[in-house]
C-alpha cells in the first residue's frame, strides 16, 4: 500500500508513504540511518527501536500476524526511493502486550454497536519503555518528517477503515507532533531511577533519609542470606546455557501472571547473537546453579529493566536483582536513568521516583473520540496529582 502526501520533508518534490509488513522492506543500512536506532545517532540510542530488536521479534514469530501483530510499518521516502523516516506499526486484533490499557474504550465502543478491532498500534511489542516512534533520517528535517509520518498514520487508519491508531510510550517531540495532527494525549506513570551524578551506590544511599537508608541496607543483606551470589552477565557471557536458565525463569513468571508469555525461546537466541553488548542479565546463583534473573537492555544513557523470573523464592530477592543491582550498574556505567518497567509503587522506597509516560490516540468515530477526550482530560490531572503526591513521599532527604 502506498499513500501520497504533499508534505515537504527535507527533500525536493513530494514524498510518499509506503506501508510494509516486515522490516525486510528496509535494509539494515537504511534503518540505522534513523535517529535513535544506533549508538552513533545524535539522539540517545534506544535498543528497542534498533533493527536487531524489532527484526528478532518478527523472525522469532513473537510479533507476527499469527500472534495478532501484523506489521504495517510506515516508510516515508522520496520519489527516488530514499528513506526519510519510518514508524514501527502493527495492525492488531487485540490489546494484549501494550501496557497502555484501552480495554474499557473497546468495550464501550462495541456495546454501542461499533467495531474497535482491528486497530493500529505504533509501539515496540511487549515493551513498556519510552522511545522514539516517529523515526527520522539523520540527514532529514526533523519537524517536517515527523509531521508527514503523523499525517501518514491518520491516512492509513482511514484507508484501512479501522477504529483507531495508538502511539504508545512516545517521546515528547513525537507527542507534540501527534497532538498537532489531531491525536489525543494520554499520560500514565512509571517509576524511574535518576542518576544525580552518583559515584557509587553508597553515594546514592547517602542522599536518602536515615530510616530509608537503613531499611535498604537491611533488605539487601537479607536478599542474599541463603548463600546467594549475584552476577552480571553481558557480551560473551550470554551463552545458550545461560539463556536456557533465564528462559526457565521467564516462563515461570509468565505462566503465573498472565498464562502465556509473549516471548519464545528463539527470540532470546536471536538477541543473544545480535545484541549481546546491549544486554545485561543480572543473575542470582545458589549452590552452583542459577535460580533467578532479570534482563536489562543498555541504551546510550538509560538502562531498561524488562523481564524477571525465578525457580526459587527468597525474601527480597526480586528487589535485589531487579532494582538495587540496576542502580549499581547504572552508576558504574554513568547512565542517567533506569527505567524499571510498568507499574509498581513499591519501587518508590528503593529510589525510583514517579515519571510521566505519554501516548497519543487517533479515534475515528466522533462519539468515541469526544468521550475519550473528556476522560483523558480528567485522567491527566489525576496522573499529575498522584505523581506530585508520590514524589513528596520519596525516600530522599528533604532539602537534600
Amino acid at each position: 500500500m502506498a499513500m501520497n502526501t504533499r508534505t515537504e520533508a527535507g527533500a525536493t518534490g513530494d514524498v510518499a508513504i509506503k506501508v510494509v509488513q516486515s522490516l525486510d522492506a528496509f535494509t539494515r543500512e537504511e534503518w540505522e540511518e534513523l535517529e535513535g536506532t544506533t549508538r552513533d545517532s545524535r539522539r540517545p540510542y534506544n535498543p528497542f527501536v534498533s533493527y536487531d530488536f524489532l527484526k528478532s521479534l518478527e523472525e522469532s514469530g513473537c510479533a507476527t500476524r499469527a500472534t495478532g501483530w501484523l506489521g504495517q510499518h510506515l516508510r516515508l521516502e522520496t520519489a527516488e526511493g530514499r528513506l526519510l523516516g519510518a514508524v514501527p506499526c502493527y495492525l492488531k486484533s487485540h490489546s494484549q502486550g501494550e501496557y497502555v490499557f484501552d480495554h474499557g474504550w473497546a468495550s464501550a465502543f462495541e456495546r454501542a454497536g461499533g467495531r474497535y478491532y482491528p486497530k493500529l498500534q505504533c509501539s515496540v511489542p511487549f515493551t513498556p519503555a519510552t522511545g522514539p516512534r516517529l523515526l527520522v533520517h539523520r540527514h532529514a528535517q526533523e519537524g517536517p518528517v515527523r509531521a508527514a509520518l503523523a499525517e501518514g498514520l491518520r491516512m492509513l487508519t482511514d484507508q484501512l477503515g479501522v477504529s483507531s491508531a495508538h502511539v504508545t510510550f512516545a517521546e515528547t517531540d513525537d507527542i507534540d507532533t501527534l497532538t498537532r495532527a489531531g491525536f489525543l494525549h494520554r499520560t500514565d506513570q512509571q517509576f524511574h531511577f535518576f542518576n544525580e551524578g552518583y559515584q557509587s551506590y553508597e553515594d546514592f544511599l547517602a542522599g536518602l533519609a536515615s530510616r530509608k537508608r537503613k531499611a535498604l541496607r537491611k533488605e539487601r543483606r537479607a536478599a542474599c542470606e541463603a548463600g546467594i551470589e549475584i552476577v552480571w552477565l553481558t557480551g560473551r557471557d550470554l551463552t545458550e546455557a545461560v539463556w536456557d536458565d533465564f528462559f526457565a525463569f521467564y516462563m515461570d513468571t509468565g505462566s503465573r501472571k498472565w498464562g502465556r508469555p509473549y516471548l519464545n525461546r528463539y527470540f532470546f537466541t536471536l538477541i543473544g547473537e545480535r545484541m549481546a553488548d546491549d544486554i545485561l542479565l543480572v543473575m542470582a546463583r545458589r549452590n552452583g546453579r542459577y535460580i533467578a534473573g532479570a534482563i536489562n537492555f543498555i541504551g546510550s544513557d538509560t538502562l531498561y529493566g524488562r523481564n524477571w523470573g525465578c525457580i526459587e523464592r527468597h525474601p527480597f530477592l526480586h528487589f535485589e536483582v531487579c532494582y538495587h543491582q540496576a542502580i549499581e550498574f547504572a552508576i558504574e556505567r554513568k547512565l542517567k536513568r533506569v527505567e524499571a518497567g510498568a507499574q509498581g509503587e513499591h519501587k518508590l522506597a528503593r529510589g525510583y521516583m514517579p515519571a510521566t509516560t505519554h501516548s497519543a490516540h487517533y479515534l475515528v468515530h466522533p462519539g468515541l473520540r469526544n468521550a475519550v477526550a473528556d476522560y483523558l482530560e480528567q485522567e491527566r490531572r489525576e496522573v499529575a496529582e498522584v505523581g506530585e503526591y508520590l514524589a513528596h513521599r520519596g525516600p530522599f532527604r528533604k532539602g537534600g
